[in-house]
Formats: C-alpha cells, structure tokens, sequence
C-alpha cells in the first residue's frame, strides 16, 4: 500500500503546489483521491501512470478537487485505454461528472460508469472496501476510508520448530499447506498468530472539525487531513468549511489513528513548519505532505 501526493493546495494552485489529488496504489489497482486541476501533469512528475488509474473518488465538486478530471479522461482515451474506469462521488456526482464528460469535443472509447454516494455508504470491492462519511464543508462533500480486507496471523517459527517442523517444511507451512511430522500432521493454524485488520487510509476531503470524520477515521492506520490555515485563522476557516492544522491533530488524536498527514494548504503559507509545529504539539510526529511526496503504508 502506497500513496503519491500529486496535490497539496488549497483552494487554487501555486508555485509550488498543485491542486488535491492523491494516488493510492493498493498494488492490483491504483486508487485516485481527487482529481484538482494539472493532476494528470502531476502524474508526469511522479513514478505513478495515470493509466493505472481504476477508480476515482471525489470527495466534492469545487473545482479544485475536481477539474482536472476532464483533461485525465481525455489523455486516457487519446493513449488507447480500453479498460472501465469507476468514479465515485457525493449524491450530486452523476449531473456533475456528466457535465465534465462532454466537455469538449471528443468520442470517449472505454467505458466511463459514474457512483453517486452518501453518507454512510460502503463499497465493496475485491480486495478492499471504501466507506464514506459526511464531510462539513458548504456543498455535499464526503470523507472516505480505503480498508484493505483482513491479513492473515505472522508465522509463529519459534512454535514451528517446537512442533518439529524443518527445512522446507517451513516455507510449505507458510504457503498454507499442512505438513507431516512423524505420525502427526502440523497445519497451517497450528504455526500462524491471529488474523491482522488490513491497512487503512482516511482522506478528510474539505471539512470543519466533524464527528462524523472522527467516528470513520477510528483506528486508521494513517490519516490524511486538510488543515487550510493555522490557528489564528481557525474561526474564519471553519465558517467556510476548513480546518486547522492544530484541529486536523486534535481530531487524529481523538481518533486514535496511527498516522497523520496535513494537507490542503492555503496559499498564504509559503512555509508549511509552522503549521507541523502547531500540529505536533497536539499529536507528535504529524506530517506535512508536499508535491510528489511519496509514503510506503506498512502493515502494522
């Protein structure tokens, strides 16, 4: 599980960030979280092909978690994709996204299909699940949760070799088969730990402070979270549907996530430290993403 920040601004692109889109590679299939305008050169500018892309999920419609889906669909079909792609988002998705489909001229030739969302709503896909929860932001906006399925227990190899098991009889265990010891068969239940909950990943969208975030981001292994201005700018960015960096670790502490990472950043901070300071003295060891930062989910 591994993620690229293809965007970090808030609200319109600078410099030196572009607008939110994030890439979740879940290793079968690469996950987009927003798709802000110049995503797909950002793609570019990563190790990450936008034609791995399999699913979209967009967690609003102004325009900077969401324009730069025109441009994507249509370099996409002009190299030749062929395979369907799935794009999710709130209960408005189907008049907004249809808009943005015929944009331009251009015949699309893969197939496009189009989700529409609420609160509360689950996808249930192969190898994971997205949740969803209702964001506080002015317009319909959701927050979502990429859980991967359950993982199996570690291999006990201290309680392997209790049994008796050697040489390769190790490997044929891990590999789930069950194996011979004399007149006793050892199976693979008998060596391996508990079943592990997968690897989750929680991305706010724009949102105020909100319990809902809180409830859906419980116990995630990592947390990605808009934090639009400091502190001293709290009241004013909550009136429009913002965070804090000091919320943003405030809410991942009382969520008791594992991880966290700020984003979404208004364009009036040029230096981002004061922001992680603000956060980490409420949950240490908060990050700040930045453009094309790359970060490796390891199995707890």
């Amino acid at each position: 599980m591994h993620l690229t920040f293809l965007g970090t601004a808030g609200s319109w692109p600078t410099k030196d960030r572009s607008a939110s889109a994030i890439a979740l590679d879940l290793e079968k299939e690469l996950v987009l979280l927003d798709c802000g305008e110049g995503t797909q050169r950002q793609f570019f500018q990563s190790g990450v092909s936008f034609m791995r892309v399999r699913r979209i999920f967009l967690t609003h419609f102004h325009g900077d978690h969401f324009l730069g889906l025109p441009g994507l669909i249509q370099s996409m079909n002009l190299n030749n994709r062929t395979e369907p792609l799935d794009i999710y988002g709130p209960p408005d998705a189907e008049e907004m996204i249809g808009r943005a489909l015929r944009m331009g001229y251009f015949t699309l030739r893969f197939p496009v299909a189009v989700h529409a969302l609420t609160p509360g709503s689950t996808v249930e896909l192969a190898d994971y699940s997205v949740r969803t929860a209702c964001a506080d932001h002015p317009v319909p906006a959701l927050a979502y949760r990429v859980e991967e399925g359950a993982k199996r227990g570690r291999f006990d190899g201290a309680r392997a070799r209790a049994l008796g098991i050697q040489g390769r009889d190790f490997a044929r265990l891990e590999a789930g088969e069950s194996v011979h010891v004399g007149p006793h068969t050892v199976h693979p239940a008998d060596v391996m730990g508990p079943p592990r909950p997968g690897r989750s990943v929680v991305y706010s969208g724009d949102t105020a402070p909100s319990e809902e975030v809180r409830k859906l981001a419980h116990g995630a292994t990592l947390l990605i979270h808009e934090s639009t201005t400091g502190q001293e700018l709290e009241t004013e960015a909550n009136q429009w549907g913002h965070s804090s960096a000091r919320q943003a670790a405030e809410l991942a502490r009382a969520a008791e996530v594992a991880a966290l990472y700020l984003t979404h950043f208004s364009a009036r901070y040029k230096d981002l430290e004061p922001l992680a300071g603000e956060a980490r003295l409420v949950f240490p060891g908060a990050e700040v993403a930045r453009d094309l930062l790359d970060h490796l989910i390891r199995q707890p």
